[in-house]
């Protein structure tokens, strides 16, 4: 539905759009030969199947330009540091520092850009994409249901920011710890899709900094150092979803307790069922399957019990991947699969 709208504002500015469907290695190198693009631009990931897909593109178009460009984040991964770091206190200071440089408005998106798209790629873009058909094309699992809570497209998600600078601003630096308490922005889903740009929502939140000063360093704090910091682990780590990726210490201390016994082990089912003694946990994972969302500082927390509940850490780690991915509007996420393995594996 954001993609959607992305095509009807495009359109209003005269730029040509098209979705293509089928595997990117082969879908894109297939449109670029077919129209003669001079160059490829794509948005940047730290994940495997996203950097994989742009491996498959380079190699079949061997003469194409591609550029890549960060707008996942406001310090590009690769700027901000050449390795992985440790923790916030090692990528503090070195994203703070390059944030006069990159924490800057946009240039304005001009209408019909100049030369002109040929004549092939007008032609392929004229008709309108057909939503509908494109949601019935799509193999997913239905019994995930639609979530109302949350609006999608970029409209909505800024209209969600200015709501959130108006109402829950002022308590964002006490409260946004406080599960009790609506204090967080719930901004993800929207930075998650790409349907408002991070460094936009910032600059938004940045402007009310003169009324709520340790709310804006607060939100900045998590909106980019915590943010940029699972990039830098997942970018740097080719094993950011499994134990390999844990340091030595945290697989040491697993395994040291490994066979230590275990007061309840639950089945991935009964786990997913919300079928566990504790009610607080239960309430957790109610909540994200009907929402698609769960609280912050409740995620750091039922990780940690995945754990307990498991019968091994491997399995555990598993489990919170399958379970965040598979209900969170924010899973498949540098900061879903850090937040599982800081709760997991000590990241």
């Amino acid at each position: 539905k954001g993609l959607a709208e992305v095509e009807a504002e495009l359109r209003e500015l005269g730029i040509p759009f098209t979705l293509l469907q089928g595997e990117p290695g082969a879908a894109l190198p297939d449109f670029v030969r077919r129209h003669k693009v001079a160059a490829v631009v794509s948005d940047f990931s730290p994940l495997r199947i996203n950097r994989g897909w742009k491996d498959e593109l380079v190699k079949a178009l061997p003469d194409t330009p591609h550029y890549e460009v960060d707008a996942h984040n406001v310090v590009p991964v690769w700027v901000a540091s050449d390795k992985k770091e440790v923790g916030a206190r090692t990528i503090r200071k070195k994203i703070t520092e390059r944030l006069p440089e990159y924490l800057t408005d946009f240039p304005p998106l001009p209408a019909a850009p100049a030369p002109p798209p040929s004549a092939s790629l007008r032609a392929e873009c004229a008709k309108p994409v057909d939503w509908a058909a494109v949601d019935a094309s799509l193999t997913v699992d239905r019994s995930v249901a639609e979530v109302d809570w949350c609006v999608p497209g970029a409209k909505a998600g800024l209209a969600a920011t200015e709501e959130f600078c108006a109402s829950r601003l002022r308590l964002f630096a006490e409260k946004r710890n406080d599960p009790n308490v609506h204090a967080c922005s719930d901004l993800s889903p929207y930075t998650h899709f790409g349907q408002i740009a991070p460094q936009r929502a910032a600059l938004l939140v940045k402007a009310h900094y003169s009324k709520h000063g340790e709310g804006v360093k607060s939100y900045l704090e998590e909106a980019i150092v915590r943010r940029e910091l699972s990039d830098n682990f997942c970018f740097y780590e080719p094993n950011y979803d499994n134990l390999q990726g844990a340091a030595g210490w945290a697989r040491d201390s697993l395994e040291l307790h490994a066979s230590d016994p275990r007061e309840h082990v639950y089945s991935l089912e009964q786990l997913e069922a919300s079928q566990t003694h504790e009610d607080i946990w239960n309430a957790a994972q109610t909540q994200l399957v009907r929402t698609g969302k769960m609280h912050g500082f409740m995620r750091m927390y039922w990780a940690k019990k995945v754990l307990e509940w498991s019968p091994d850490a491997a399995e555990a780690l598993r489990r919170a991947i399958l379970l965040n991915d598979k209900y969170s509007l924010d899973g498949r996420d540098p900061n879903g699969y850090v937040g599982c393995a800081w709760s997991i594996m000590g990241t």
